[in-house]
């Protein structure tokens, strides 16, 4: 018995460690964003080696509560940052804001230039607001612009906001409740009108270490750097506003 536990112990140690490793759990709406941050941030610090998971964020959070690995996670809501927090799966101490964003819908020219004209429209796509932050908010302006009952047929459910903008790119819906960054990306549809704020609650993006992040030194110097001047630099450029 005491043989096999040695031989145990000698395997164990004998393991490679990935020290280094920093697991990114990020809003898909980041993508960019956060490819760009942490291939200039290797550029520095070499030894980092990124795994990153995009997604919607009630996704990823309840990939990171059936114990999938993630050092650092970036919600699209204030609510699935709670719902990890209550989950004592997130370092509270580190718990800020990342960026803010703006809700669009997007799609052919023409289709639409207001809430109003949605209901001419035959085909629309959305998040799934159970866990998509996208369509949360986009669920929240068609019910307080009044026509909930004249567009729930028309919805085509997404799994995340990418996911819808790849449908009004290929025609697919007549147009999509996107982000303002997404669309800004988007070859094909166009933005045809901007939500108004006072249907929706401000797109916020928190951020925070996981527990396991936190005792990540290459995780929490990697989030340090995302509260730094560059993070800023690279935010504006795809069009989210500073925090």
């Amino acid at each position: 018995m005491r043989f096999f536990l040695s031989i145990l112990l000698v395997v164990l140690f004998a393991a490679p460690v990935l020290a280094g490793d920093v697991n990114l759990s990020v809003a898909a709406s980041l993508k960019e964003v956060l490819n760009e941050l942490s291939d200039s941030y290797t550029k520095t610090h070499p030894g980092v080696k990124f795994v990153k998971n995009y997604g919607a964020s009630g996704a990823l959070v309840k990939q990171i509560e059936s114990g999938a690995p993630s050092d650092v996670f970036i919600s699209a809501n204030q609510e699935w940052m709670d719902y990890l927090k209550n989950k004592n799966l997130a370092d509270v101490a580190s718990i800020g804001t990342f960026t803010y964003n703006t809700l669009v819908f997007a799609g052919t020219p023409g289709k639409a230039s207001s809430m109003q004209d949605l209901v001419k429209l035959e085909r629309i796509a959305i998040g799934s607001p159970k866990s998509v932050p996208a369509g949360e908010y986009a669920s929240e302006a068609i019910k307080k612009s009044g026509f909930n009952k004249q567009l729930w047929k028309k919805l085509v459910i997404a799994k995340d906001v990418r996911e819808c903008l790849m449908y009004a790119e290929r025609g697919e819906v007549d147009g999509a409740f996107v982000y303002r960054t997404d669309a800004l990306l988007a070859k094909q549809a166009r933005i045809l009108f901007t939500v108004p704020q006072e249907l929706y609650s401000r797109v916020t993006y928190p951020m925070a270490l996981t527990v396991a992040g936190a005792k990540n030194k290459d995780a929490e110097a990697f989030f340090a750097y995302l509260h730094g001047d560059e993070a800023k630099a690279v935010l504006s450029k795809y069009g989210f506003a500073a925090r």
